[in-house]
């Protein structure tokens, strides 16, 4: 039976009784098709057993003096009706005294840093976002979801929430959409309601604006702010602001061969209207550094099909190339050797099957053999080697070109690709990594002194790598760390696409089929 709470007290009795995790949308009331498309999503990437909670609290700390709160749209029966018909298990309508206790002056109040609130909306709504941050938090000290779902239609808020969120270390996912809009482009809005027939005429021009900006900056890779500035105030819309901002910092900017958001504010009449595109050149390009033995191949060809990417293992390079210099007997140490062999070697990826991708060195079939303990062993010596560095690296830009890579390695964000959109440095314990490889060699059909052979063996090559001269293995000051202990290979693609996401927006690259 669907449920509507009003009180903090049957809202908990509810949750008391329940075995599953809280998936909460929360939300000011004026539901329309774009919450129904959040309540919807939600429901179908569900993993386990989860109850779809939707709150509809209109929060009078997010508004200034002279804003709408008198006005906001109130209509519980139909937002509950939309709600329900979307999915949701059970809504929480409380009053302002069960969220605030004794009024918002006997509570904390977050502070929003000034970098992010004094930026795009926030600039003239003085106070608005401190306002969102504090009753999200008590919201969520209510109910303690285990995910919280948001459109990216409030690209501000999603932003701010997910940095508070980062910096209290608060231990909720947050999983978000791309803008839900009509047939004719325009965003849902609970605030569309406020326009008239002749207002919603004018006010079309600013999504037929920004997607027309956008189709030229895929052809000329350029942005005319002004050209888009002339369009909106010739159908009478107030510009509150017009720029081109990173998506993070939310500061503007000219660099347009990274990620960047196309934002915009207008006033049409009295209604204030949001809109906005993320601008991309190419494909994004994922870089998964890591140790050996932190399960990198494994976990990324999934990754990579699970995102429809190229899957580059780096790492199975520098043991193809390490195996050529083996198999001809050439001493790893004479780099006159080393280079003459190497120069017009054919080193090529084959089978359009991810988990079936085999490697090639001079048509050679070398996938199983470059996994034994001897070219192991002596891949670190070879990989050290500047001719053989600046060789393969060379080899991995040019099949990143494109973009739309997913590659893993020891120096992939910090060597090769250092502007890379998502950084993450996968790693594991010796300890754990030396059980993973006695299972790969048994597996392989090779022998081995022990585990723990294998584990100081895995220190030593980790010191290695990590104090060669020519790109060592180090984590990029960007990439995002995963220790992988205790995970199996579907926990860790989980946390990889919920890193990816936090990078890289619905909008740009749809979120992978669960």
């Amino acid at each position: 039976m669907k449920k509507i709470f009003h009180t903090n007290a049957e809202l908990n009795d509810w949750l008391s009784e329940q075995n599953s995790a809280i998936i909460f949308i929360p939300t000011m009331g004026g539901l329309h098709t774009g919450h129904q498309y959040l309540i919807k999503k939600a429901k179908e990437r569900k993993t386990k057993k989860q109850i779809i909670l939707v709150s509809i609290f209109i929060n009078p700390l997010q508004f200034g003096k002279d804003e709408d709160f008198k006005k906001y749209p109130r209509n519980l029966s139909k937002d509950s009706e939309l709600a329900f018909n979307a999915g949701a298990n059970a809504i929480w309508a409380p009053d302002y005294f069960e969220v605030f206790p004794g009024g918002e002056n006997s509570h904390f109040k977050i502070q929003v840093p000034q970098t992010l609130h004094n930026q795009l909306c926030g600039a003239e709504r003085v106070g608005h976002f401190d306002g969102v941050a504090t009753v999200i938090i008590r919201l969520i000290r209510i109910i303690r979801p285990e995910k919280l779902i948001l459109g990216e239609k409030d690209w501000q808020q999603l932003i701010i929430i997910r940095s508070l969120f980062q910096e209290l270390s608060i231990p909720i996912k947050i999983e978000s959409y791309p803008t839900v809009r009509d047939q004719s482009g325009f965003a849902y809005s609970s605030r569309n309601s406020y326009l008239s027939d002749s207002e919603r005429a004018n006010a079309q021009s600013l999504p037929n604006a920004i997607k027309e900006a956008k189709t030229e900056f895929h052809k000329e890779k350029v942005i005319n702010l002004t050209k888009i500035a002339s369009i909106l105030k010739d159908n009478n819309l107030k510009i509150e602001y017009l720029k081109i901002v990173d998506p993070f910092s939310l500061k503007e900017t000219e660099n347009l061969n990274r990620l960047c958001l196309l934002a915009a504010a207008v006033k049409c009449g009295s209604t204030r209207i949001i809109d906005h595109a993320f601008l991309m050149q190419q494909k994004p390009i994922i870089a998964i550094d890591g140790p050996a033995g932190a399960g990198k191949s494994t976990v990324t060809k999934a990754f990579a099909k699970k995102l429809g990417f190229i899957y580059l293992d780096t790492g199975a390079m520098y043991r193809a190339v390490t195996w050529l210099i083996i198999s001809n007997s050439i001493d790893p140490t004479d780099q006159a050797e080393v280079k003459n062999i190497l120069k017009d070697a054919k080193l090529e990826f084959k089978n359009s099957s991810i988990f079936a991708q085999k490697i090639f060195i001079n048509n050679i079939d070398v996938t199983e053999k470059i996994r034994s303990p001897e070219v192991t062993s002596m891949v670190s010596e070879i990989a050290k080697q500047q001719f053989v560095r600046e060789l393969l690296t060379r080899k991995q830009q040019v099949i990143g070109n494109d973009g739309g890579l997913v590659a893993e390695g020891r120096d992939i964000g910090t060597a090769v690709f250092p502007n890379a959109d998502v950084k993450i440095f996968l790693t594991a314990s010796p300890a754990e990594r030396a059980k993973r490889r006695a299972l790969d060699l048994k597996k392989r059909g090779y022998d081995f002194t022990s585990i723990e052979v294998l584990e100081q063996e895995i220190k030593e090559r980790d010191k290695k790598d990590s104090e060669r001269k020519i790109a060592p293995l180090k984590k990029a000051k960007d990439a995002i760390e995963l220790v992988s202990d205790g995970m199996n290979i579907e926990d860790v693609l989980t946390e990889l696409i919920y890193i990816f996401r936090s990078r890289i927006p619905e909008e740009v690259w749809p979120t992978p089929n669960p």
